[in-house]
């Protein structure tokens, strides 16, 4: 992949409740689930909120070159409510994570094919609510990776 920076990328799928984490390899081959974190939705304005301090510990940790958060829009292509708080949830994880960039990407389907993927795969219920968030993530960033490699090849 000429012109795709050599290094491991986050995507990451914000929800209302968790937020779920996957990484890839340094060459950005393969996406695969990280972890989940739940949203800590109790921190106070002037604090920052326990689950983007666990993210931006890992992006630390594997050091991360860029972080990639999907943005729910529509099937028509409109950014709504849910939106919005992805939007907002990356201004507060940015600065946390900076100088490493943050990319919106639109993550349009994703839970709807992560979470057939894990019904294919016989994983219903309880175990797929837990693992949904991380599917979703893998979905996020593998898309993004194979666009990047559809791009510059």
């Amino acid at each position: 992949m000429s012109g795709f920076t050599r290094g491991r990328r986050i995507g990451v799928d914000v929800g209302k409740v968790r937020v779920g984490v996957a990484i890839c390899d340094p060459d950005g081959i393969l996406a695969s689930p990280l972890t989940t974190l739940a949203r800590d939705l109790k921190a106070k304005a002037d604090q920052l909120p326990s689950d983007v301090a666990a993210l931006a510990d890992l992006v630390r940790e594997h050091e991360v070159v860029e972080v990639i958060v999907g943005l729910p829009v529509n099937l028509a292509g409109v950014r709504g409510p849910a939106a919005e708080h992805v939007e907002e949830y990356a201004r507060i994880l940015g600065p946390a994570i900076a100088p490493v960039p943050l990319r919106l990407v639109d993550e349009r389907m994703s839970t709807v094919v992560a979470t057939r993927r894990l019904s294919e795969r016989g994983v219903r219920g309880k175990r797929q609510r837990a693992v949904v968030d991380q599917a979703a993530a893998v979905e996020i960033l593998q898309g993004w990776l194979d666009a990047q490699r559809r791009r510059t090849c």
